[in-house]
């Protein structure tokens, strides 16, 4: 087991950006809209390019809630927000958005730098 720690965060991390939306869509978007509920989700993941605003752009132990433009709790609440537009398409990115978060949150307290 200690032989694996090392690559369980990474393998948490992308699976849950990448895989878990398409539990979450399956769940809450029916039968007709999940797959693309999904992939909307997953869309939602270009929210990692104010990542590259910063300098160093990559930072292995720099903790990304808080610190990037849209990872910050200004831009949650726009995401909660936008929950509430009544289009399931603009819910699948915004559910995307703060999933987002929740994992790179997640990864934080993993790191031990939240």
């Amino acid at each position: 087991m200690i032989a694996l720690y090392p690559l369980l965060p990474p393998v948490i991390h992308y699976g849950f950006h990448f895989l878990a939306p398409f539990a979450i869509a399956r769940a809450l978007f029916g039968h007709q809209r999940w797959l693309a509920a999904a992939g909307l989700m997953i869309l939602a993941n270009l929210i990692d390019a104010d990542h590259l605003l910063a300098t160093p752009i990559f930072e292995p132990n720099r903790c990304s809630i808080g610190f990037h433009p849209l990872h910050s709790g200004l831009a949650a609440a726009a995401y909660a927000a936008a929950l509430l537009v009544p289009n399931w398409k603009i819910r699948a990115l915004a559910l995307g958005a703060l999933w987002h978060l929740a994992t790179d949150g997640l990864d934080c307290i993993m790191q031990g730098t939240w």
